[in-house]
C-alpha cells in the first residue's frame, strides 16, 4: 500500500476500535463497575527517583503523557502533508484548507451566541474538533459507493482541523506560565533543531531530547502534549543517503556479498558476509527519511493502542435518565451540539462552495457536492479532540464537563449518522 492507504487503513480500523471502546466505557460508567471505573483512573502513580520524580493520577497519564505520544503522530503526519502530500499542491490544498477554517470558525460562532460569558464560556474550543480516525471509520463502512479522493480529501480537511486545534490549545487553554520552564523549551527546540540541520538521521537523541521537553513543557504551563508537536516538526524529512547513490553503492554491495558468500555459505562463520549483510540492513534504514520511518512505527501504538485507552478513560459519562431533559438543554450541551451538527456542516460545505463559486479551487476528480455534504456531516464527529478540549477547558467545573461530554457523545452519534445516511442514498456503488 501507498503511504497515504496505509494511513487511511489504519485510521479506519482505529475508528471502529474506538466506537467499541466508547460504547465500552458508556457502558462501564453506568453499571455497578462505575465506582471501580472512576476509582481506577484516580489511582496514582509515580516515576522517577528520590528528589526529582512526578507524581499524578493515571487519568493525567493517560491524557498529559499518552496523548503527547498521538500529537507526536499528528505531527508527523501534518508534516508530510505539507511537505509531500495533499497539502503540498497549493491548488490541492486550497478547498480542504478553506473547508477546515470554516469547519472551525462557525461551529465556534455558534457556541460563543449560545454561550456569550460565565464559565460556560470556556467550552468555545470542544466544537471546532474533527476526529479523523472516527469520521474514517464512518466512511469506510459505505465501501465501494464513496471514491477514494473523499477519503483523501477528508484526511487533509481533519489533518489542518487538527492543526487549528491544536493552536488554539496552545494560546487558549493555558493556565499559568513558568518563564524558566519556557526557556528550557526553546533551547531544547534549538538542539532539536541543531540535530536535524547537522545531519544526525538516528532516532535516539531526538527521542531522550523529546522526553526532556515534555517534562520542561509539562513544567511550563502550556499543555504537554504539545511537546508531541514541536518534537515532531524537528525530525528530519531528508535521509542520510540520497537513493540515487544508494542504487549505485546496493549493486557494488551485492557483488561484494556474493563474493563473500562463495568462500563460506555459513553466514555465522563467515564474519565478511556477516559484515556486508549488516551494512546493506544499515543502508536500507539510512535511505529512508527519519520522519517517515518513526511515523509508521508510532502509528499502530497510537491508532491501537493510546486512541482507544483514551476513549475508554474519557467516554465513561454517566447518564441520568430521570435528569435527561435538563442536560440536553443545558446551554453548553446545546452549544456543542448545536455547532458540532450545525456549524460543521454550514462551514465545510458552506466555505466550500464559496470557494468554488469565486474560482479559488475546483471539486476534485470523481467528487461532486453531495460528497462534500456529506464530509461536512461527518466532520461533526469530534470526539476524541473535542473530549480532550473540554478536559481543559473545563478542568475545574464537573458539571459542565458532564454536559460537555455528553453533547460531544450525541453529536457525535447523530452526525455519524446523517453523514452515512446521507451518502449512502447519494452515491452510486461505483
Amino acid at each position: 500500500m501507498s503511504p497515504l492507504d496505509d494511513f487511511i487503513h489504519r485510521q479506519t480500523t482505529s475508528g471502529i476500535l474506538l466506537m467499541l471502546c466508547a460504547v465500552a466505557a458508556l457502558y462501564i460508567a453506568n453499571s455497578q463497575w462505575s465506582t471501580a471505573y472512576h476509582h481506577i483512573l484516580e489511582l496514582p502513580f509515580t516515576i522517577g527517583v528520590p528528589g526529582f520524580e512526578l507524581s499524578k493520577s493515571l487519568h493525567h497519564w493517560i491524557n498529559d503523557g499518552l496523548m503527547a505520544l498521538f500529537f507526536f503522530v499528528i505531527g508527523l503526519e501534518l508534516k508530510r502533508e505539507i511537505l509531500v502530500g495533499e497539502l503540498a499542491d497549493p491548488k490541492q490544498a486550497i478547498l480542504p484548507i478553506v473547508a477546515a477554517i470554516g469547519g472551525m470558525v462557525v461551529p465556534v460562532l455558534i457556541y460563543i451566541i449560545i454561550n456569550p460569558q460565565g464559565h460556560s464560556f470556556d467550552g468555545w474550543g470542544i466544537p471546532m474538533a474533527t476526529d479523523i480516525a472516527f469520521a474514517l471509520g464512518a466512511l469506510a463502512l459505505l465501501g465501494k459507493r464513496i471514491p477514494k479522493t473523499l477519503l483523501t480529501y477528508l484526511v487533509a480537511l481533519a489533518i489542518v482541523d487538527d492543526l487549528g486545534a491544536v493552536m488554539v490549545i496552545a494560546v487558549f487553554y493555558t493556565e499559568t506560565i513558568s518563564i524558566p520552564a519556557l526557556i528550557t523549551v526553546f533551547i531544547l527546540l534549538l538542539l532539536l533543531v541543531s540535530l536535524n540541520l547537522g545531519g544526525i538521521r538516528r532516532p535516539l537523541p531526538y527521542v531522550l531530547l523529546g522526553i526532556v521537553l515534555w517534562i520542561a513543557m509539562l513544567k511550563s504551563g502550556v499543555h504537554a502534549t504539545l511537546a508531541g508537536i514541536f518534537l515532531a516538526f524537528t525530525i528530519p524529512m531528508r535521509p542520510k543517503y540520497e537513493p540515487s547513490l544508494f542504487l549505485t553503492h546496493i549493486n557494488e554491495m551485492v557483488e561484494q556479498i556474493k563474493h563473500a558468500y562463495r568462500k563460506e555459505e555459513n553466514i555465522i562463520k563467515n564474519g565478511e558476509l556477516r559484515s556486508r549483510v549488516q551494512a546493506l540492513g544499515e543502508g536500507v534504514h539510512l535511505v529512508q527519511a527519519p520522519a517517515q520511518i518513526m511515523e509508521r512505527t508510532m502509528h499502530l501504538p497510537s491508532a491501537y493502542i493510546i486512541i482507544p485507552v483514551f476513549s475508554l478513560a474519557n467516554a465513561g459519562v454517566p447518564i441520568e435518565w430521570s435528569s435527561l431533559s435538563s442536560i440536553v438543554t443545558h446551554p453548553v450541551s446545546i452549544g456543542i451540539t448545536a455547532g458540532l451538527v450545525l456549524g460543521k456542516l454550514l462551514g465545510i460545505a458552506g466555505f466550500s462552495w464559496i470557494a468554488i463559486k469565486l474560482g479559488l479551487t475546483s471539486l476534485p476528480k470523481d467528487l461532486k457536492f453531495n460528497h462534500i455534504i456529506g464530509v461536512a456531516l461527518m466532520g461533526g464527529i469530534g470526539f476524541t479532540m473535542s473530549i480532550f478540549i473540554a478536559e481543559l477547558g473545563f478542568a475545574h467545573s464537573p458539571e459542565d464537563l458532564l454536559m460537555a461530554k455528553t453533547g460531544i457523545l450525541f453529536a457525535s452519534l447523530l452526525t455519524g449518522l446523517s453523514g452515512f445516511i446521507w451518502l449512502y442514498f447519494t452515491s452510486k456503488k461505483l
